[in-house]
């Protein structure tokens, strides 16, 4: 069941947050200048420890939607990545309008967290095996002036809670 965008406004980081809050997942964040690209965000790594994330919403032929989150200095094939995920085609990215229909984010927000606003479970999320091995996995809290650090347990917990079973796979070269 797809909800109708016009209805439902998206979740904001303070909806995300109060969710976290009732699972009982421990959370920080910090607040800073927006910052759109992997390259603007790098004078924040001295200040947030742990795996920081790039995010790649993408869709096959079908009209199958996926959240690709990697490491911010990982390469993804898009040629070949499909094999991996379960697409049913090469997988091109997927448009501005049903990334906020789905996540509820803008590009440049894109983040793993926009799952709490996918409840009609239109995207399948992909966390790559090596961005996994961090310990703290921090990402975008639906918007771009912020990033969440959370536990990379608490991170699957999380997605289970929002009705997803992520995908823990090698994606990146």
């Amino acid at each position: 069941m797809t909800t109708d965008p016009e209805t439902t406004a998206p979740k904001t980081a303070e909806d995300l947050f109060r969710f976290l809050d009732e699972l009982k997942i421990e959370h920080k964040t910090a607040r800073h200048e927006p910052v759109f690209t992997v390259a603007e965000s790098v004078s924040l790594r001295d200040e947030i420890p742990g795996g920081h994330t790039k995010n790649l919403f993408v869709k096959d032929k079908k009209d199958r939607f996926f959240l690709l989150t990697v490491e911010e200095n990982a390469s993804v094939d898009l040629k070949t990545v499909h094999t991996l995920i379960g697409a049913a085609s090469k997988v091109s990215f997927g448009k501005p309008e049903k990334l906020m229909e789905y996540l509820g984010v803008i590009p440049g927000s894109v983040t793993v967290f926009g799952a709490i606003n996918d409840t009609g479970h239109n995207v399948t999320f992909v966390l790559d095996a090596d961005l996994m091995e961090h310990d703290i996995i921090n990402g975008h809290p639906l918007s771009n002036d912020a990033t969440t650090s959370i536990g990379r347990d608490d991170l699957l917990r999380f997605l289970e809670a929002t009705g997803h079973t992520p995908l823990v796979l090698k994606v990146t070269a």
